[in-house]
């Protein structure tokens, strides 16, 4: 079977723009203009802004942390406002280039940005060849302290984790790269510890995604499980948010905070369709016919075991659904190599192979192995966006284990094809279930964060809200309107996750409004909110 790859096609953003008909405007009505408040900080002292989070305050967007992307973080734009009303100067810890990525003494640990590459995400060397990650976590790191303490990849409990920016424990798993940019002389520092070591007047608090996101990304596999709700401060999620706001709060500091958005819907999994496999595709469609006949044989087995709702068969005239493991199933393994085995005909099938009949129970324990808890994706099963260049591509390690046990290297090719004979690994897929997982916790946090919120007098901004908004119809700001489709919608940016400079506007006015609501300014009311359309929704892949 030749190697497939689905490839799936994004077009071009597009801009809308809502017009009146002339019928529509009263040309002899004066018109009447309301004279624009003075803008005021009410009762804020914006003095000595710190913002502490993850990579949605360090202003990451297409996979990467670059100059660009953080001088248009939501942050940095909060700053500029602030600055209008006494706010002080914000200092983030830039780094080197517009490449994006990481380097470790040399050697790269993160690699540079996502550009569009006219069907969809690409890396940015794909288009302009290889390039030299320039910041280096062992050369060149900035000099703090830094305004900016957004941190890519932190958890909840990161924040207050000692260690967690020291450069030598990189090597250990124990620290982040990112983090180690801004630890100085002090490596062993927490994050919370350099926020109050500023004195903050003012403060933004955005985590908690990660704390659902990380597991939700490696397809709730148990690689990057979901925190605990409940635990002491950096363990569970209570204990954690409790301290952090604690200790931001004690010497008298204001602030903003937000709650955690439904990453489930993102376009990172909304993206890929759970049916990509078209029967056009001169590399599938002819050998649908094969396929099915393979399958089948197994769809007997299944109907035999009482379970005929497992059973895979691709169409001829319409997209097919991939094959996923679905960790939720009992395992029926056993029970499908023993079916085989005693099957009189199974012999005679497996000669059909080009194998000798002696290989009928070794090729029964592989489909026994291989379908044991298998079934095709439903619309309800959502595919992480890497995914998309995975389906179809044959699996190399795959093909090694088959040939191992005893099958010829073009029979363990054909039966390690992603998606198709090879079942999508758990990793590649959110099952209801795991999406249950993600939504119970995800409301847990959120009212953690919330009460915690109202008991201190801080402003709260709702992004779950905004989020759905966003996913639902979208949302319109001015002469743009903000969905959350990868590309066209404007407000994520390719990763499919983090969001474009656009949307990171967009979350910069709910954050000011949450302020206008909760410490009486006016960022609303004195026209003072940004306008989105001024800000970009992708980087050209020659910025560098």
């Amino acid at each position: 079977m030749k190697n497939l790859k689905y490839i799936y096609l994004l077009t071009a953003s597009l801009l809308f723009v809502n017009c009146n008909d002339i019928e529509d405007i009263d040309l002899d009505a004066p018109e009447v203009m309301e004279p624009t408040p003075e803008l005021t900080a009410g009762s804020v002292d914006f003095s000595n802004y710190v913002a502490l989070g993850n990579s949605l305050t360090a202003g990451f967007t297409d996979g990467a942390l670059f100059q660009a992307s953080q001088n248009l973080s939501f942050p940095n734009i909060l700053s500029q406002k602030f600055a209008i009303v006494g706010g002080g100067s914000f200092t983030q810890p830039l780094t080197n280039d517009n490449l994006g990525g990481l380097a470790l003494a040399g050697t790269r640990i993160q690699g540079p940005r996502l550009v569009f590459g006219g069907a969809g995400p690409v890396g940015l060397e794909s288009v302009i060849g290889p390039v030299t990650v320039t910041t280096d976590i062992a050369l060149n790191n900035p000099t703090g302290p830094f305004n900016n303490l957004g941190v890519p990849g932190a958890k909840s409990f990161h924040l207050l984790a000692p260690g967690y920016g020291n450069l030598a424990n990189v090597p250990l798993g124990l620290a982040n790269p990112f983090f180690v940019r801004m630890t100085g002389s002090t490596p062993d520092a927490s994050v919370l510890e350099l926020a109050v070591g500023q004195a903050p007047s003012f403060f933004s608090l955005w985590i908690g995604n990660n704390d659902v996101l990380g597991y939700a990304t490696t397809g709730g596999d148990g690689t990057n499980p979901l925190t605990p709700v409940n635990g002491a401060p950096g363990v569970g999620f209570d204990g954690s948010y409790g301290a952090l706001i604690a200790t931001l709060t004690a010497g008298g500091a204001q602030g903003v905070v937000s709650n955690i958005p439904n990453v489930i819907d993102i376009p990172h999994f909304t993206t890929v369709p759970h049916n990509p496999l078209d029967p056009t595709n001169p590399d599938f469609g002819p050998q649908i016919a094969t396929l099915n006949g393979i399958f089948g044989q197994l769809n007997q087995v299944y109907a035999f075991l009482g379970v005929p709702e497992r059973s895979i068969e691709f169409s001829t005239t319409a997209a097919s659904e991939v094959v996923i493991k679905d960790e939720n199933l009992p395992d029926l393994s056993a029970q499908i190599a023993g079916v085989f085995n005693a099957s009189p005909a199974f012999p005679l099938f497996v000669q059909s192979f080009g194998l000798p009949a002696e290989a009928a129970p070794l090729v029964a324990g592989l489909l026994g192995n291989i379908y044991g808890q298998t079934r095709e994706a439903t619309a309800d099963d959502l595919l992480v966006l890497p995914s998309a260049s995975i389906i179809g591509t044959v699996n190399t390690a795959s093909v090694g284990a088959l040939v191992a046990q005893g099958l010829p290297q073009a029979l363990a090719g054909q039966f390690s094809v992603e998606g198709i004979s090879l079942p999508l690994e758990d990793k590649w897929v959110l099952t209801p279930e795991e999406q249950a997982e993600i939504a119970t916790a995800t409301a847990a946090f959120n009212t953690i964060i919330e009460a915690t919120a109202n008991a201190a007098g801080l402003a709260l901004v709702d992004a779950n809200g905004l989020l759905n908004q966003l996913a639902n119809g979208g949302i319109t700001s001015g002469d743009f309107t903000l969905t959350s489709s990868l590309v066209t919608g404007s407000a994520f940016s390719l990763d499919g996750i983090h969001p474009t400079a656009r949307g990171y506007a967009l979350l910069a006015n709910e954050f000011m409004k949450a302020i206008d609501a909760t410490y009486g300014s006016n960022f609303e009311a004195s026209g003072n909110l940004v306008n989105v359309g001024d800000f970009p929704t992708n980087y050209s892949p020659a910025l560098q």
